[in-house]
Parts: C-alpha cells; sequence; structure tokens
C-alpha cells in the first residue's frame, strides 16, 4: 500500500482488529526474514576437505599403506581438531543477521477498535497506528501522525551521531528509537519490506573475500604438496635402479613423501594467529575471526568513522559567549564539577545563560553506578552538566513551575518556556539572534563569535531571555519569542581522544592511509578532521551525496590520506570499501551501526566498537574494540604485523630442518645406494611430530620488534626470495653438514671407511643416533636464529622469549627419551651415539648460530653499500 495514502486514510481510532487480522494473512508477520544457509553438515565438511585437508587426509592414507598406523591416526586427529576449530571460527562469523531481529521490541502500543492496546510487533500490519514514547524502538516503517517534540536517535541507520526531530508527516524508520517525546505513526511498512530489512540483506549478501594469509598457506601448501610428491617420486625411480624391490621402493617413497608433508603447518599458524589475539586482547581489541590477526598486518588502508571512535561520544560546554566577554569551561564528561575562566561579570553573564538554557530543556544528569550519565537528549545533558558547574548540581528550575513550554520542531529551530514570568529560549543562532532587540554592534559581534566557534568544530546555541507582562497569555510562539534579550552563545563540543593524533602519526608512518567515513555535517567533519591533523595536505571534504558513480573513479578520488567523507549512506561506505580494494588496498572499516554491517562484511577487516556499537556491528566485524579507541586500531596493526614475522619465522624454521631431513636420502640416491642411510623415514617424522613443533610455537609467540611501525606493510609473498636463501643457501647447509660429519665420525670411531664394506648393526644404529642428535640440536641453533632477520639472538637477550627457553628445554628432554628408553630407540632405528659423535653434534647449535650471524652481517653490509649517495 503506497505509504502518502496510507497516512492520509488513517484514523485516531486506528484500525479494526478484523482488518488487521485480515492484513496480517496477507502481508505475513512482522519480522525479518530469515537467511537462507548452508546445512551446518556441509560447512563442516567443507572444513575437512579443502585442498589442505585432502592433501592431509592422502598422507594419512599413505601412512596407513607404508605400515605407519600411528602417524596415520596422528595426521587424522590434526584434520579433525583444525576442521572444528575453523568451523567454530565460522559459525561466530554467521551471527550477524540473527542479531538484527533483536534490534526490534517485542511489543508496541498500537490504536485498534479506537483503544490503545498492546500487540506483538510480529502482529503490526500496514495502517496500524503506533503510539510511542521515549525509550521506545520504532517497530516498523512510520510515517508520523502525531509529534509533540518527538526526536529520534538514527545512529544505527544513518551514522548521524545527533538526535533527529521529526515533524508530523515526516517517515520515522524500524530499528531507530525515540529519545524524547511523544509520537503517534502509521504503519507503512513491515517486515521484508522495511529499510532495516533492506540493510539486513545487503550484510548477508556480501561475502567477504579470501584474505591474504588464507592466499598465501594455501600457495604454500601447494607447492610443499608439489615438491613432497616429485621428490618422493624421484626416489622411487632411484629405489629401482639400485635394484631394490618395487614393493619396497614404494613403500620407501611413500615414506619420503609422508615425511615432507606439513601435518604441523597449519596447527602452528592457527596457535600463532590465537597467541596474537590474546596480546590483541591485552590491548582491549578483541579478535573474533584468527585470520583478522594477519590481515591487521597488512592494512594499508583504514576507514574509520568519527563519533565516539576518534572523539570521546560526550558532548560538553567548552566555551560561553557574552557581551562582557568570553568565558572557557573545563570539566570531564557530564560531570558536575569543573572550572571556569573569564571576566567575573562575562562568568556571571554565563550563569544567567546556562540558567536559561537547562529551564528550556529537557535533559539532565543523572548520577549512577558512581558516574554521571546523561537523561535525554546529550546535549541538553552537556547544558545540564555546564549550568551546575556554575550554580549547583540540582536542576536550577523545578518542573512544577513551568508554565508554558514551546518545543523545537525544524521550523521554527528553537524551544522556550515560560517560568515566572520569564520566556527562557535556545536554539539555533540565525534562529534567535534575529528576535534579539540587542544594537547593531552586539549583534554583529554575536555573529562573528558564531563564525569563529564553527570554524573550530563547536555546535553553537544561542540563549536569551525576557520579561512578560502576561505570562498566562495564549499567544502563539512567534508572538512571544521577540524582543529577546541575548544572554550568550554556548559553544558545545564532542572532543577529540587525547590519543588519536600520536595513533594517526603512528598510521602514517606505518605507511597506512586514513580516511574519516561519517554520518555527520562536512563542517563538523572538517573541523574534527584538522583539530586531530587527519586532514591531508589537500584538505579534502566530500559529501555522500557528491561521490562519483562511477567506482574507478571514485577509488581514484579517495585513494589519498586524510580525505573526509561526510553524510556517507550504507551503500555508500560499502562502494567506498569495494573502490578501494580494486585498487589493491587491504581495508580496515571501522562502525558501529546496523548501517555498518555490510561494509565490514566487505571490508578485509571489519572493527566494530565494543562499548557504543550494536550486535549486528559486532558480529559482522572481525575486531572489536572494546574501549571504541582508534589508538586501539594501531595497536592492534602492531601486533598484526608481529604475527606476520612470527609466521614466517616458523616457515623458516620448519623449511631448515627439511633441508637436514632430505640430505641423507640425497647423499643416498646420488651414490646410487652405495653411501649408508643416515635416517629413516620414521626418524624424520619424530622430529617432525615430536621435537619440531614446540620451538615452533615459541617463535610464533616472539614480541612484536622495535621500528615494526616504522615501515610500510609487508607486501611481499610468506616464502620468497630472501627466505629461501636464508633456509637453502645458508641455515639448511650449516645444519646438514653438522649432521652427515657426526654420522660420518660415528662410523669411523667404529672402523667404516669410504668405499669400505657397508656399516651394519650398532655401529650404524650408534651413527644414526649421532644423526639424529645433531638434527635436534641443530633445531636448537636455528630456532635462536630465526627470532630475527637482521639481529644475532645475543643482542636480543638469550631470556626475552621464554617460551622459547621452555621449549628448548622439553626439546631436550623428548631427545634423551627417544635416545634413552631402549624399546622407543629400538623402533626408530637408533641407539646412544658414540662420545665423538656426540661433541660434533652438539657443534650443530654454535655453527648454525654462526653461518646466520656471518649472513646478517654480510647483508647489512649489502644494504649500507646500497644506501651510499653516488658521488
Amino acid at each position: 500500500m503506497d505509504g502518502d495514502r496510507t497516512t492520509q486514510t488513517a484514523t485516531r481510532s486506528g484500525l479494526k482488529s478484523s482488518e488487521a487480522a485480515a492484513r496480517l494473512r496477507r502481508d505475513g508477520p512482522n519480522q525479518l526474514p530469515a537467511p537462507s544457509r548452508v546445512p551446518w553438515w556441509r560447512r563442516l565438511f567443507a572444513q575437512l576437505t579443502h585442498f589442505f585437508a585432502l592433501l592431509l587426509w592422502f598422507a594419512a592414507v599413505l601412512a596407513l599403506v607404508a605400515g605407519m598406523p600411528e602417524l596415520g591416526i596422528a595426521i587424522v586427529v590434526v584434520i579433525v581438531v583444525n576442521g572444528l576449530f575453523a568451523f567454530a571460527q565460522q559459525e561466530r562469523a554467521e551471527k550477524a543477521a540473527d542479531k538484527l531481529g533483536e534490534l526490534l521490541p517485542t511489543s508496541i502500543v498500537v490504536r485498534r477498535d479506537g483503544e490503545l492496546s498492546p500487540v506483538h510487533t510480529r502482529d503490526l500490519v500496514v495502517g496500524d497506528v503506533v503510539a510511542l514514547g521515549g525509550g521506545d524502538r520504532v517497530p516498523a516503517d512510520l510515517t508520523l501522525v502525531v509529534s509533540e517534540r518527538c526526536s529520534f536517535d538514527e545512529s544505527t541507520l544513518t551514522g548521524e551521531s545527533e538526535p533527529v526531530f521529526r515533524a508530523t508527516g515526516t517517515p520515522v524508520l524500524a530499528g531507530t528509537f525515540v529519545v524524547e517525546g511523544e509520537a503517534e505513526g502509521v504503519v507503512t511498512a513491515t517486515g521484508a519490506r522495511t529499510r532495516l530489512a533492506g540493510i539486513a540483506a545487503l550484510t548477508t549478501s556480501v561475502r567477504r573475500p579470501p584474505g591474504q594469509l588464507d592466499k598465501e598457506i594455501q600457495r604454500i601448501v601447494r607447492t610443499l604438496a608439489f615438491v613432497s610428491v616429485g621428490v618422493g617420486a624421484v626416489f622411487f625411480a632411484v629405489s629401482l635402479l639400485v635394484g631394490i624391490s618395487w614393493t619396497n621402493a614404494f613403500l620407501f617413497a611413500v615414506g619420503i613423501t609422508v615425511a615432507l608433508v606439513p601435518e604441523g603447518l597449519l596447527p602452528t599458524v592457527t596457535l600463532s594467529l590465537a597467541m596474537g589475539a590474546q596480546r590483541m586482547a591485552r590491548s582491549d581489541a578483541l579478535v573474533r575471526n584468527l585470520e583478522a590477526v594477519e590481515t591487521l598486518g597488512a592494512t594499508t588502508f583504514i576507514c574509520t568513522d568519527k563519533t565516539g571512535t576518534l572523539t570521546q561520544n560526550q558532548m560538553n560546554v567548552v566555551e560561553v559567549w557574552t557581551a562582557d566577554g568570553s568565558v572557557s569551561v573545563h570539566g570531564e564528561g557530564y560531570e558536575p564539577t569543573g572550572s571556569v575562566a573569564g571576566a567575573p561579570s562575562a562568568i556571571a553573564r554565563a550563569a544567567e545563560a546556562g540558567r536559561a538554557g537547562v529551564a528550556a530543556s529537557k535533559g539532565r544528569i543523572v548520577h549512577k553506578d558512581g558516574e554521571w550519565h546523561p537523561v535525554g537528549d546529550p546535549m541538553e545533558a552537556a547544558i545540564a552538566a555546564f549550568a551546575a558547574r556554575l550554580l549547583s548540581p540540582d536542576s536550577p528550575v523545578p518542573a512544577e513551575e513551568v508554565v508554558r513550554r514551546f518545543g523545537f520542531d525544524p521550523r521554527r529551530r528553537r524551544e522556550s518556556v515560560i517560568v515566572r514570568g520569564q520566556l527562557f529560549l535556545k536554539g539555533a543562532p540565525d534562529a534567535v539572534l534575529p528576535r534579539c532587540a540587542a544594537g547593531r554592534a552586539l549583534l554583529v559581534q554575536a555573529h562573528s563569535a558564531v563564525e569563529d566557534m564553527a570554524s573550530r568544530g563547536l555546535r553553537v546555541l544561542a540563549v536569551a531571555r525576557r520579561e512578560l507582562d502576561d505570562p498566562g497569555s495564549d499567544a502563539s510562539p512567534d508572538l512571544i519569542e521577540r524582543d529577546l534579550e541575548l544572554l550568550g552563545l554556548l559553544g558545545l563540543e564532542d572532543p577529540p581522544r587525547t590519543t588519536v593524533p600520536r595513533a594517526l602519526a603512528a598510521a602514517r608512518s606505518a605507511g597506512i592511509r586514513v580516511a574519516m567515513l561519517t554520518g555527520d555535517h562536512p563542517s563538523t567533519a572538517h573541523a574534527i578532521a584538522r583539530e586531530i591533523g587527519l586532514l591531508g595536505p589537500d584538505d579534502m571534504v566530500v559529501q555522500g551525496a557528491d561521490l562519483p558513480a562511477d567506482d574507478q573513479i571514485l577509488g581514484a578520488l579517495l585513494d589519498r590520506d586524510g580525505i573526509v567523507v561526510s553524510r556517507v549512506s550504507p551503500e555508500q561506505k560499502l562502494r567506498v570499501a569495494k573502490a578501494l580494494q580494486a585498487r589493491g588496498h587491504i581495508v580496515a572499516m571501522t562502525g558501529d551501526g546496523v548501517n555498518d554491517g555490510p561494509a565490514l562484511r566487505q571490508a578485509d577487516i571489519g572493527v566494530a566498537m565494543g562499548r557504543g556499537g550494536t550486535d549486528v556491528a559486532r558480529e559482522a566485524a572481525d575486531l572489536v574494540l572494546l574501549d571504541d579507541d582508534f589508538a586501539t586500531i594501531m595497536t592492534a596493526v602492531e601486533q598484526g604485523r608481529a604475527t606476520y614475522a612470527n609466521i614466517r619465522r616458523f616457515l623458516t624454521y620448519h623449511l631448515t630442518d627439511n633441508v637436514a631431513e632430505l640430505t641423507p636420502f640425497a647423499l643416498w640416491g646420488l651414490s646410487g645406494g652405495l653411501f649408508p642411510l643416515a635416517l629413516s623415514v620414521l626418524q624424520i617424522l619424530c622430529i617432525d611430530i615430536g621435537t619440531d613443533l614446540l620451538p615452533a610455537l615459541a617463535l610464533g609467540g616472539e614480541a612484536p620488534s622495535k621500528g615494526v611501525l616504522e615501515r610500510p606493510p609487508e607486501r611481499r609473498h610468506l616464502v620468497d626470495t630472501s627466505l629461501f636463501t636464508r633456509v637453502f643457501g645458508v641455515l639448511g647447509p650449516t645444519e646438514a653438514l653438522v649432521e652427515m660429519t657426526a654420522f660420518l665420525v660415528a662410523l669411523m670411531v667404529a672402523g667404516w671407511r669410504p668405499g669400505g664394506e657397508f656399516p651394519t648393526g650398532s655401529a650404524l644404529l650408534a651413527a644414526s643416533g649421532a644423526a639424529f642428535t645433531a638434527v635436534v640440536l641443530g633445531q636448537i641453533g636455528t630456532a635462536f636464529a630465526c627470532r630475527s632477520t637482521s639481529r644475532p639472538p645475543w643482542a636480543m637477550g638469550w631470556t626475552t622469549n621464554r617460551l622459547l627457553l621452555w621449549a628448548v628445554l622439553a626439546e631436550l628432554g623428548t631427545l634423551a627419551f627417544f635416545l634413552l628408553v631402549t624399546p622407543v630407540a629400538d623402533l626408530l632405528g637408533h641407539t646412544v651415539p658414540p662420545t665423538e659423535g656426540f661433541v660434533v653434534a652438539v657443534l650443530a647449535i654454535p655453527a648454525v648460530l654462526l653461518a646466520d650471524y656471518t649472513h646478517k652481517r654480510v647483508r647489512q653490509r649489502r644494504k649500507a653499500v646500497g644506501a651510499r649517495p653516488v658521488a
């Protein structure tokens, strides 16, 4: 039904019950449509069958075929645990649409059959007349037929931070709520046809693109899978060439392939992200999606809201202009205590202005739970706090002394009250100053003061009074509100957070661009952006309605630091995120309202407010700021970058061990089977699962390095040329060299010489134990070396990563278990190495550290030479 026609035909008696029931059957209940979802079992199945999981399933089957059931079972456990964990994370992220329904009240008062009666919101129909009062949530889209000084908080839908007054004949939307006043409205849309439902559909339709970490892990897994299968095939062919039966050759190749599959990679990545999330939580940043930890570190563009994130979301009177001079006001939040500075006559005049402002307001402050809180309009509560600082914490005008009240409406842009023969009035300066009887000079000064305050981002209200000859007159407010005495101009601000300027400077040092996207007025946004140092050199402020329609042009317009977009709509925020992503940016988007849901889902990293935000925004986001502070985003970015670096650290560590593990098989293959095999497949698997995992996890907990926010975000692959050079050119060969040296020394001590009879028995078992010990101890040296790509461990402090110390102790204990427990040693095929072989194995630790230190020094010298200016 057409909304205008419905409004015109609505009556104060409302619908008849029979008509309401018929419309309910025709249109359906007033509730948001349930989003279509993939069944839970299919979502769980997907977590167990993606590429990495399939690779592990393949490895488990091969392990069973090769006669290693214990390994196969362990791999299956890894698959299931990781699948369940990822499934749980996905379920939490999918709850955003469910929370939208909680924004609607469960019952509301309507007029039916000529009487007011409560009905469930599900039973509302188009044409119902709904009665609203202060604090009520609007249950459907309405058009007001009665509005008595009624203001609505529409911030969850529009982003506008201040309550909006709605007059008779204007629409109000489902999901908003009444700040003050009383109203009646006729329902024009219910359920899926409301504006709120449209945003819900937009939110659920948005699917965030795969994250950078997910892409990188998939790339690494595919590469390692190709290498594993390729190496297994090579050794299968070599085994056949040296005369091994095809059955044994196949089992041998299968064992090599399984050994090279990175069973511990995904658990290590997951736990590293979880550790990063725990550190963020200690800094008031709650991570809802673990991958967001790494994505934050890669962020290149932050689109932030203004109110509550860059500002404190607390209105405060900070300046009063009077005919006797200006007064500065200082106070915290809505506390009734504070200080003022100015001439005594100006302060006295400001006190009169404060009393008049409170008299013409309904908003107040109350003391609750040890703090002062606003009641009603936050702006009016700020005036009450200001007046209390000059007069008394109690209301200076008892409510019962009010004779008449002329409420605010958008046409008059002012409101007034008659108290004890006096008229007190407050309103917009351009609506009040023309009605004042002040001289021309004073009005010129007042207009100049208004412009000055507005240019500094203050919201300005004019306060005036008048002595009335006939207080009981029934004259219209336009006749009474004239010949006023101007008491002063009140300058209110929502002060910026003190932490924001430093955080913005940190963002720029880190190579991150920042834009403000707000529903507020352009002048307010401009002033705040200028005050906190956000505005870029071009001082650009664009209104949402003026954004170009072409997405490529939009991206080019926005792709700069310090741009401000005001009066922005939910669809426009979504377009902004897509346009910046199309230009290669990793976008972080902040938001707190229902309107922010789609953009939060589209952005690479959605950041919601924990204190002032809605459940919808929090459920749609990856990160929730528990303190609503922009500075916390930069703290989280620092942790995200540290986590990215940590993933590179333990990848270096993992791959280095693979070099040492493959070397014995390479020598055996190149010699045509004539060189003894130093390690067995089972020994390699014990290294991977038994001793390799804990140091890798400890590297995942490494604290952020100094200067991590003083360089642009990492745009390279997790595994790149520099990492390969370090692994295959420095750390891996060094560890492998010591390993094979320890093996040969142990054999020579037993009497074997190259070219001699193939060693067997206890000599080979002891030599294999020496090689095994060298690899494990080499892991310890590699772990300490991987703590930094530029500094040696002694420069960082040996004890600064206590997790690594405990991991090393555990690794040494595991090594002793594998060597000294006879049944375990017999199963693995080694014994305790001879003294000479053990001494060489111990040298693996200093050898790896020395090679790593030499490589770092060479890199630093090359970098220094490259940085020298050309003569």
